[in-house]
């Protein structure tokens, strides 16, 4: 009989989805098993599930389908994640309420059903980076995910923790009150946009720009030193709740690591926080690993525990 050692992991975005086969129990993610299409998420519900379909079939042809245990899905919320349900309406309006496993299943090149589970996109990254990336050989981890939005999760022994005194509700940072304002205003992508604007009277598309002006250009290089002081006022208190080891920093802005990381951990230490500090390196993959994983049984019987708060 066939070892069913590989899951494909899957990582859903607005515009795109990427998957690929990862060996298990390892996590060892198949390079050559790597695929991806583009959509809008606007679109009908048939045309996404076939752009999702058309990705995994790549995957599924690139790999030895009889290995095959199933597919894990790092997707946004709102989302059902223990029936697999779309309840999303800001994006993916039209798969609002649609079972994907139901829709996606006849469409893919097998012969068998396979299962599917699904887990919210920031919390399967930060389990990709707790099992093989920066978190792997801690006890607490927390990863935050720094681009269009603030992602954030707390694991524990390779578990998200989203039920304790110690962490916020569901593990979520982006609401917390900040300032004048929640902390989602302050650390994602519009912030930067926004301050470059109201300080120098210029547009910009974005931090990728800001990070190229900051050699020369004294604002952006501003800005980069008061968001690493502002990230450390709003993520001390957590942290140091929490008792994290280690903090992993992922998303598009996290690229910038290098321009506010001194002023976010001298802030932190200030604060009386120790906790480590890293980029992430696996990016896009650790989502993929963390999606992957839910297919292994010992592992998904402790997250869907809670998946009802996730």
């Amino acid at each position: 009989m066939t070892q069913k050692n590989l899951s494909i992991g899957v990582d859903i975005g607005g515009t795109h989805i990427t998957c690929a086969a990862v060996e298990m129990p390892e996590g060892r993610l198949l390079e050559k098993t790597l695929s991806r299409e583009s959509y809008d998420h606007h679109a009908t519900a048939e045309v996404i599930l076939h752009a999702w379909a058309a990705a995994l079939n790549q995957t599924i042809a690139k790999m030895d389908e009889k290995r095959l245990s199933g597919i894990g899905f790092a997707i946004p919320g709102p989302f059902d994640y223990r029936n697999g349900v779309s309840k999303m309406q800001h994006k993916f309006l039209n798969l609002y309420n649609i079972h994907i496993p139901l829709a996606l299943n006849p469409l893919l090149a097998t012969e068998r059903d396979l299962p599917m589970r699904f887990l919210n996109d920031a919390t399967s990254f930060a389990v990709g980076e707790a099992w093989i990336g920066e978190g792997r050989g801690f006890q607490k981890v927390v990863v935050i995910t720094l681009g269009t939005g603030f992602g954030s999760a707390f694991i524990e022994n390779g578990v998200p923790v989203v039920e304790r005194a110690d962490v916020p509700k569901e593990g979520c940072l982006w609401h917390l009150p900040y300032r004048d304002g929640i902390a989602d205003n302050y650390f994602s992508t519009g912030w930067f946009v926004r301050e470059y604007q109201k300080t120098s009277g210029q547009t910009v598309s974005g931090v990728k720009e800001l990070m190229d002006k900051a050699g020369s250009d004294d604002t952006a290089k501003g800005l980069f030193a008061q968001f690493g002081r502002n990230l450390a006022e709003c993520l001390a208190a957590p942290l140091q709740t929490f008792g994290a080891e280690i903090l992993i920093i992922g998303g598009n802005i996290s690229h910038a690591l290098p321009l506010f990381g001194v002023f976010f951990q001298e802030n932190l230490k200030k604060a009386g926080v120790s906790t480590a500090v890293a980029a992430s390196r696996l990016q896009e993959h650790a989502a993929l690993a963390g999606s992957a994983r839910l297919l292994d049984d010992g592992f998904w019987e402790k997250v869907s525990a809670h998946l009802p708060h996730i």
